[in-house]
């Protein structure tokens, strides 16, 4: 019964709530240690993905690799995934931090993008890092969405997993994103919907412009939430019929019974982007794979401890967890 009923998370006395605790890490943190190499690989539907590695520091050559996958909107150079990263190269593993379609700060050629049930292009990152033939063991990590794709991931179609992936942890995750998208839509949370927002219209204006005559942007300012522009955009740019027909194929919940490789989901209690169904706590006291941790502080995608800069809780504990012997 992999359900942790204790946290030892302890945030800093400045950040003495979750918003503080979601705001300042996003806003003020660096990670200058971390020095990537890009590479671009095509993908076999004519499109491309940037991936930026960073390998271990020393000369010896390590079989292990941690895969991360950044949230919405997000990239490979936010300090939550360059923190992860910086924290797995200290543990002695290589770093891959792969950048969604038309996240890479350059758009993608097709007029589809990435959405936040979209396994194929982990997939596909999956694969493509086990076929340079350097690794053996492979550990994913997601923050938010990109720890709902690594979670449909591994329970959508199990047999599909290579047996080189081994554990996964994430943090933050809106496993129910239907509930997710109205929780994110109360008024104390507006200032998060509408930096989302901003950015995803952002990107139908340059999508309209890179493909003329492919995208509508008629009254796009009008777009106020994720369900509305989630209909006008996301759904039907990816074979769905409404938000809510993606929503239900896309939400990582109803997978977690599925999994079958040992999988650490960390969800603050403060966490202001989540409801109460992102907590899965019944499917983690029956699942032998699912370990929830839900400390009572956090914030979304923040655990900070200590000074802006330094290790956060989640790389620590993703460290502890993914290279024990026997996790918990």
């Amino acid at each position: 019964m992999p359900l942790i009923a204790h946290s030892p998370y302890q945030p800093p006395f400045y950040l003495f709530n979750g918003h503080l605790q979601t705001i300042v890490p996003s806003l003020w943190r660096t990670v200058p240690e971390v020095r990537y190499q890009r590479e671009r690989v095509e993908t076999p539907d004519g499109d491309f993905l940037d991936l930026d590695w960073s390998c271990r520091p020393g000369p010896a050559p390590t079989d292990r690799l941690g895969i991360v996958s950044h949230g919405l909107e997000g990239d490979a150079s936010r300090p939550y995934v360059r923190g992860m990263v910086r924290a797995l190269n200290q543990a002695g593993l290589d770093a891959l931090a792969w950048n969604y379609r038309s996240c890479s700060g350059e758009m993608n050629r097709l007029l589809r993008s990435y959405h936040l049930g979209d396994t194929d292009d982990l997939d596909f990152v999956v694969r493509y890092a086990l076929g340079t033939g350097r690794y053996r063991r492979v550990y994913l990590t997601g923050f938010s969405a990109g720890g709902n794709v690594t979670l449909k991931y591994l329970g959508e179609n199990p047999a599909r997993v290579p047996q080189e992936v081994q554990r996964a942890a994430v943090f933050s995750v809106p496993t129910d994103l239907k509930a997710s998208s109205h929780h994110i839509a109360r008024l104390e949370n507006r200032i998060y919907l509408n930096r989302f927002m901003k950015t995803l219209r952002a990107k139908m204006r340059a999508k309209a412009e890179l493909l003329p005559g492919q995208v509508d942007l008629t009254d796009i300012d009008l777009l106020q939430d994720f369900p509305q522009f989630d209909n006008r955009f996301t759904a039907p740019m990816h074979g769905f019929k409404s938000a809510d027909e993606y929503y239900e194929h896309a939400s990582s919940g109803r997978y977690l019974g599925n999994i079958q490789v040992p999988t650490l989901l960390v969800n603050a209690q403060n966490d202001p982007f989540l409801p109460p169904s992102c907590f899965p706590r019944e499917v983690a006291a029956r699942s032998p794979y699912v370990y929830l941790e839900t400390p009572s502080d956090g914030g979304h995608v923040g655990f900070g401890e200590g000074s802006p800069d330094g290790q956060y809780y989640s790389e620590r504990r993703a460290v502890e967890f993914l290279t024990a012997e026997v996790p918990a």
